[in-house]
């Protein structure tokens, strides 16, 4: 799984950032979910940052957020000032990150993609995000996350 080129992707766009990433961590089986990434990792379901694809108005658009709430998708919708926010499928997933839905992280995608942090995940010493398949997480700081993301905190529940 290290050598996965989803993970290797992801490897290399953290040191391509100057992340003060360690490296990504490979599970022993796939988390599909925030809870199953939280008991897997023995940490708080709201450390963990499910990276969410929606389609913006035909654009991708990532909300990494709290695992412990969902994404309010009218308000996020109206803070970015689109008419139509919707779960993209997972073809647009793939299409926009390279990635499959359970396993997309917050960056190693083919181009950039517009990306909103959950301000919630502020108060996280430590969260866990995905590695680019389902198996693989890192841990990283909010104040990273941001940086290397270039994402826009956002309020999204």
């Amino acid at each position: 799984m290290h050598n996965h080129p989803n993970v290797i992707a992801v490897r290399e766009a953290l040191r391509e950032a100057g992340a003060d990433v360690a490296d990504i961590v490979i599970l022993d089986e796939a988390v599909h979910t925030a809870a199953a990434a939280a008991a897997a990792l023995d940490v708080t379901v709201g450390q963990i940052a499910n990276s969410l694809i929606f389609d913006a108005d035909g654009e991708p658009l990532l909300v990494l957020t709290s695992g412990a709430h969902r994404v309010d998708t009218a308000k996020v919708a109206a803070s970015i000032g689109v008419a139509k926010l919707r779960r993209a499928t997972p073809e647009f997933v793939r299409e926009h990150t390279g990635q499959a839905i359970g396993g997309v992280a917050p960056l190693g995608h083919p181009k950039p993609v517009r990306t909103l942090v959950d301000v919630d995940l502020e108060s996280c010493p430590v969260i866990w995000a995905a590695g680019g398949v389902p198996r693989s997480v890192f841990p990283i700081t909010y104040p990273e996350l941001v940086r290397v993301t270039a994402g826009s905190p956002a309020e999204v529940a």
